[in-house]
């Protein structure tokens, strides 16, 4: 019985050890102590202003025709498109305009006040075109007209003989030195065109050569209302087909009687409207001027005065077609190349 008990306690021991498992050995080193999660570090990203494009202003007159408004815009766009500038118009220029961006401003007539807003705005460029009593300095370019009187008559000469059957040409002038020194341009013109050319025909009040070009000349203090009396001393006396006008005789009036008595008209200024009898006007080209000044203003030069040259505008091709425009255009660049002589001096 003794001996039973003692194999009973022995199995009762073996099967409690089975059921307890193994236990796990020791690792061979230590693991590591558990740590803390932390944050990364993420890098502070700062904002860098992108730069304004730069601007180009163009300030022009609200009641400036549509087609020389449109004209202009669409030169100085493309000038600024070229040079990466944005472009606007405006028919005025205040301070509260010159923004930090502006870069290049354009402005015709009437004055805005440049002389107090382009020191105002240093980071600009600023071009006067045609307008009165601008002086270049700093940062304010000027256009100028190309004050060349002698020029103008001469190639107003040139064009009439070019024109006119039998050389019936005359001109309405200053009687003034001006007034003189236009009279020998004009007549050095003609004969520049024909030499010593006459008329085929002889006009009765005519004995001798030359017989034409006529002249009128009138005192610049006359009554404005007297220039058609003037104007038939060479309409009716002298039988002249076409003329030369100082633009200071050019009123509607009288470009409304010439027109009506059939005379072609030549003129250094455009006519506030198109009359059937007006052949071209002999003016300053602006638009070749600014072109030729916006390198110089995109650099940041200043200060500069720019001649605008001397272009035929206005030009009827029932008078002056396109043979005969493109002779005389040849002629006008050599006169401001100094190539061709005008025996004046101006």
């Amino acid at each position: 019985m003794k001996k039973q008990f003692v194999l009973l306690l022995l199995i009762a021991t073996l099967i409690i050890t089975g059921c307890g498992g193994a236990e796990e050995p020791e690792s061979a080193e230590p693991l590591p102590p558990t740590l803390a999660p932390t944050e990364t570090a993420v890098p502070e990203v700062v904002l860098t202003p992108t730069p304004a494009i730069p601007l180009a202003l163009l300030v022009l007159p609200a009641d400036m025709d549509q087609e020389t408004s449109d004209a202009y815009q669409a030169l100085v766009y493309n000038l600024a498109q070229s040079s990466g500038m944005r472009f606007q118009v405006r028919n005025t220029l205040t301070v509260e305009d010159l923004e930090p961006s502006l870069r290049v401003v354009i402005v015709l007539p009437p004055d805005p006040g440049l002389m107090t807003l382009a020191p105002a705005a240093p980071q600009a460029q600023f071009l006067s075109v045609n307008i009165p009593d601008m002086v270049a300095g700093g940062n304010l370019s000027v256009v100028a007209d190309t004050n060349r009187p002698d020029i103008v008559a001469f190639i107003a000469g040139y064009i009439s003989a070019m024109i006119t059957e039998d050389y019936r040409v005359g001109a309405m002038l200053t009687s003034d030195t001006q007034g003189e020194m236009d009279k020998t341009a004009y007549t050095n013109g003609k004969e520049y065109y024909c030499g010593t050319c006459e008329a085929f025909i002889y006009p009765a009040w005519c004995r001798t050569a030359p017989c034409y070009p006529q002249f009128i000349q009138v005192p610049l203090d006359e009554d404005p209302v007297t220039y058609n009396a003037y104007s038939d001393f060479l309409i009716i006396q002298r039988e002249v087909e076409t003329m030369f006008a100082d633009s200071l005789f050019t009123t509607p009036e009288l470009l409304t009687y010439l027109s009506s008595n059939g005379i072609l008209l030549i003129g250094e200024a455009s006519p506030t409207k198109k009359y059937g009898n007006w052949v071209t006007t002999i003016q300053p080209d602006p638009f070749q001027a600014i072109e030729s000044a916006w390198p110089q203003l995109v650099a940041g030069v200043g200060g500069i005065t720019v001649a605008a040259p001397l272009i035929l505008a206005d030009i009827n091709a029932e008078h002056l077609d396109a043979g005969k425009q493109a002779n005389a255009e040849v002629v006008l660049e050599q006169l401001q190349a100094g190539q061709i002589l005008t025996g004046v001096n101006p």
